[in-house]
């Protein structure tokens, strides 16, 4: 992503939304992504908010592009920073409710796939383990 389309908050945090995104209302299942840089690595959609852009449009977005669905936005399940790398993350709770054949960040080689909430720890990326277990309250 271009420099250009990042926006910043009062603290100099880069400002990121996303999406837990879930299978159904149990919310017992938990669709992640892929690492573009990292393939065998998985991680919850999210990216950069742009500018004129509400944190739950930018959350809305993300996962249209990084996981290729649509679905009904819920909850705010919390703000997560990122201090090593100056970047605040607002992640809302979304029940898929479509699922493309075809998506934007397909064709970077993204992937998607459906995990058991107990089961995710094996599989996301290391550097995101201590909010993904703070915004789905798992023990590390």
């Amino acid at each position: 992503m271009v420099e250009l389309y990042k926006t910043y908050d009062q603290d100099g945090f880069r400002r990121r939304a996303g999406c837990v995104c879930f299978r159904d209302q149990t919310e017992s299942e938990v669709l992640l992504v892929s690492s573009v840089k990292s393939p065998s690595q998985w991680m919850i959609p999210s990216g950069s908010v742009e500018p004129k852009e509400e944190l739950h449009q930018a959350a809305i977005r993300e996962v249209v592009e990084e996981a290729g669905v649509k679905g009904t936005l819920g909850r705010c399940i919390g703000v997560f920073d990122n201090k090593e790398k100056k970047r605040r993350t607002t992640l809302y709770a979304l029940l898929v409710t479509e699922m493309f054949d075809e998506w934007k960040d397909m064709d970077r080689g993204r992937k998607r796939k459906w995990f058991f909430k107990n089961k995710i720890l094996d599989n996301i990326k290391p550097s995101e383990r201590g909010w993904v277990c703070r915004a789905l309250q798992l023990d590390q």
